[in-house]
């Protein structure tokens, strides 16, 4: 099993790098998504298609993108031995953070389509900086990998 995850290392690499861009643009996307939609009253029709909307993100982009981020990524530690390396443990906390932003979002997401609205625009304007600030994390580890 090892020797097929050398071969496909630069496969695996690859669909892990394109899923994470899938996986970021839903991250940036979605927050910005909820902005607009609490600007719309709650009774006019543009609500149903926010809700619509911020749905279809989360079930055809977000979802999948998410499983198959993890899938290679531990894939990929499990390839080049990274368990051990300290650089890795700080990107894995890093992904734990954007899982769990991620899940916090579909929470929200299934807030607003009952009506509720926790946060203000200003709010999840700066919950959007979440994913970059993290995305900028992560490629610092991988790339310098700092220790």
């Amino acid at each position: 099993m090892q020797q097929v995850l050398q071969v496909l290392y630069l496969w695996l690499k690859a669909g892990h790098v394109i899923f994470v861009i899938f996986w970021m643009a839903g991250l940036f996307m979605l927050p910005r998504f909820f902005v607009y939609h609490q600007e719309c009253a709650p009774d006019a029709p543009e609500n149903a298609m926010w809700i619509e909307r911020e749905g279809k993100l989360l079930r055809i982009i977000m979802w999948p993108s998410l499983v198959v981020v993890w899938l290679l990524g531990l894939a990929l530690a499990d390839t080049i031995d990274a368990w051990g390396q300290g650089w890795f443990h700080a990107k894995l906390g890093f992904v734990l953070g954007l899982s769990a932003y991620h899940f916090w979002l579909a929470g929200y997401a299934a807030a607003l389509a009952k009506g509720e609205r926790r946060l203000g625009g200003k709010g999840l304007r700066m919950l959007n900086e979440v994913p970059g600030i993290a995305a900028a994390l992560i490629v610092i580890m991988v790339i310098v990998k700092p220790f």
